[in-house]
Parts: structure tokens; C-alpha cells; sequence
């Protein structure tokens, strides 16, 4: 019988010291109140999500996420951040939360400096440059140097098929043949060359595809307004 976990981390950053992070499963239940027709189970769902990381009382500070590549720091606990696409925090009992369907969840941590962060990363945000935007900000804000970058579960390039137009807006890196005259889009991809060339020391890929895999919601294979989240926080 298999066993669903309630939670997944990036494996080199798991153990990380005062570095909190994971990704909610369907284990926890959709934790999108957005496209919710009741939102007990999904406010149950965020409850259990934040339990699950020892984050018990903690009230998260939400991504506003509008598919941009507008960064904010946040210094106090809860609410929400409208506008923007990222979050960063030097601040011990902060969370930072979004939701996700497809798109990527990308956490970012300087263990010298101490400071973390959260991206939501779809096709519009990784073509404006939200990824490079976000590691510019831990640079420019806190002083940052030694930017470690981990890149949750989305749409695979094997999965994520997208029109010419869409496809022109990439680096031909990132771009493959699909059938019918579309276009297969590597979004990992194009995030990890930002956070390199955006200076990050180390970039690592959890490798797990929403689409592909039974532990995540995903808009294209099902849209039905399921969300899994990702949490970043300091302890």
C-alpha cells in the first residue's frame, strides 16, 4: 500500500539549521483558498501543512502571486504581499507561503547572512526574470553572497507544452519540438541559468513533476482549483 508523505523538501537543504522549508502534498488537501467552494478544508489544510513542519501557531505571510517579477522583504508575521512574486525575510517566526499548480516553487537561503526566500515562479515570472530578481534583492538588501537556491516540484519539460508564441519569449535553450506544431518549455531550466547567472553558489532540483506525479495538483492534468503550497521560514 502506498503511503502518501504530507510534506517534501529539497534534500540538500533539508537539514539546514534554523532553515524551515517544504511542499505540501495532496496528503494535506488543496491548500488554494482562491477557486475554493468551501474554505474550512482548505484553511484545515494550511493548518496541518504548517504542523507538519513544526510551524504550529505561525501565521504565514502570503505571495500575492501575479505572475510578475516584483520581490518584497518581509518583517512581520501574517497577511499578505500583493504584487509581487517573491518573498524574503531575515526575521526568525516569519513564514512565507504560496500556492502552486504547475508553476515552480523556488526557496532561497544564505546561511552566512541568515535570510530566506520564496518564489513563485510561472512562464510569464521566469520571463520577466523573477528568479534573477529575487537573488538580486538578497544581494543588494541584505548583503547576501553565498545564495543557496532550491527548485521544487512544477511541469516538467517532458509535460509543459506551450504555443510559438510563449516559446519565442525563451532562450532557445530552454525550447523543444512537441507534436503538432507546439513547443515543449523547460521552466527549471530557465530558472536555474538565472539563479546562476544571478550570482547563487549552488542551484538544486527536486526533480518531481506535477503533472507527472500522484503527490501534487496540477492544472493541466486536472483543473479543478487544487493547490499544494510551499512554505519558507527561520527559526
Amino acid at each position: 500500500m502506498r503511503t502518501t508523505p504530507a510534506v517534501l523538501m529539497v534534500p540538500e537543504l533539508a537539514d539546514e539549521p534554523g532553515f524551515v522549508h517544504g511542499f505540501s502534498t495532496l496528503a494535506v488537501g488543496s491548500v488554494g483558498l482562491k477557486h475554493a467552494p468551501d474554505p474550512g478544508p482548505v484553511l484545515g489544510a494550511r493548518k496541518a501543512f504548517l504542523h507538519a513542519l513544526d510551524l504550529d501557531g505561525v501565521e504565514p505571510t502570503t505571495i500575492g502571486s501575479v505572475h510578475g517579477a516584483e520581490v518584497a522583504r518581509v518583517d512581520e508575521p501574517g497577511g499578505a504581499v500583493d504584487d509581487v512574486d517573491a518573498l524574503l525575510t531575515d526575521r526568525a517566526g516569519v513564514a512565507l507561503f504560496a500556492t502552486y499548480a504547475d508553476c515552480y516553487p523556488i526557496v532561497l537561503w544564505d546561511p552566512e547572512k541568515r535570510v530566506a526566500g520564496l518564489v513563485h515562479a510561472g512562464w510569464r515570472g521566469t520571463q520577466a526574470g523573477v528568479s534573477a530578481a529575487a537573488a538580486r534583492f538578497m544581494r543588494d538588501e541584505y548583503g547576501c553572497r553565498h545564495i543557496r537556491a532550491g527548485i521544487g516540484p512544477g511541469i516538467c519539460g517532458r509535460c509543459y507544452e506551450v504555443g510559438g508564441e510563449v516559446a519565442a519569449k525563451f532562450d532557445a535553450r530552454f525550447i523543444g519540438p512537441s507534436a503538432g506544431g507546439r513547443w515543449l518549455l523547460d521552466l527549471a531550466a530557465a530558472n536555474a541559468a538565472q539563479l546562476e547567472d544571478g550570482g547563487v553558489k549552488a542551484v538544486y532540483d527536486i526533480g518531481m513533476c506535477t503533472k507527472e506525479s500522484y503527490l501534487f495538483p496540477s492544472h493541466r492534468r486536472m483543473p479543478d482549483g487544487t493547490r499544494f503550497g510551499a512554505i519558507v521560514a527561520l527559526q
